[in-house]
């Protein structure tokens, strides 16, 4: 009787690691996904923070010519 017993605990005991495994290999999956995804995220970020520098040196360069202009125009009296 008490193999009988021993082996319904363990084939209890070995199917609930069967499915903590399984659950286990699902988060791993999906762990995977989020950090790929993350990756992505922060390429775009950065290729962001790039076209806001490139927009500003496009702006200050503007700036720079119409200062130039406005000084070169006549004032009126």
């Amino acid at each position: 009787m008490s193999d009988e017993k021993n082996g319904a605990i363990l084939d209890f005991l070995h199917g609930r690691f069967a499915r903590l495994d399984d659950r286990l290999d699902r988060i791993d999956h999906k762990l995977d996904e989020v950090i790929t995804k993350l990756g992505i995220v922060e390429r775009n970020v950065a290729g962001m923070k790039m076209d806001f520098a490139a927009m500003n040196l496009r702006l200050d360069n503007i700036s720079r010519r119409l200062e130039l202009v406005d000084g070169a125009l006549p004032r009126e009296a």
